[in-house]
């Protein structure tokens, strides 16, 4: 009997140890995304009102930069999106492929990030 519970335990038990790993994997993945699309949107805020033209690029460099060196064998294959909501509102999005351990579970983690342009207001008194 002890044999039949074996062969029928261990995979049960193995599919559970692997589904464990794959979803630490994805939290870890989406905790990376988040980071990166907290500082590219950081780069974004601060830079939008004196940069207007060049503003998305950096922070998208920013955002991919964060992602290497956070996680980049563990959040592959990045993509930033920068937007402007509004007149002044800028967002950030940033979505990273988590690494498989279950071949037929892709996974991917997405994280938006966005405020208010930072800007100087003169005081008017």
């Amino acid at each position: 009997m002890s044999t039949v519970e074996f062969v029928i335990g261990t995979p049960i038990i193995f599919g559970i140890i692997f589904l464990a790993v794959q979803f630490a994997l994805f939290f870890f993945a989406d905790q990376v995304a988040l980071a990166s699309a907290q500082a590219g949107a950081r780069e974004a805020r601060t830079t939008a009102d004196a940069d207007p033209g060049g503003w998305q690029q950096r922070a998208r460099t920013v955002a991919l930069n964060r992602v290497a060196s956070l996680g980049p064998a563990l959040a592959t294959d990045p993509v930033v999106s920068t937007q402007s909501t509004g007149a002044n509102q800028v967002k950030v999005t940033v979505q990273v492929k988590v690494v498989n351990v279950i071949p037929w579970l892709n996974l991917t983690a997405t994280a938006t990030s966005q405020g208010p342009v930072e800007r100087f207001t003169p005081d008017a008194g």
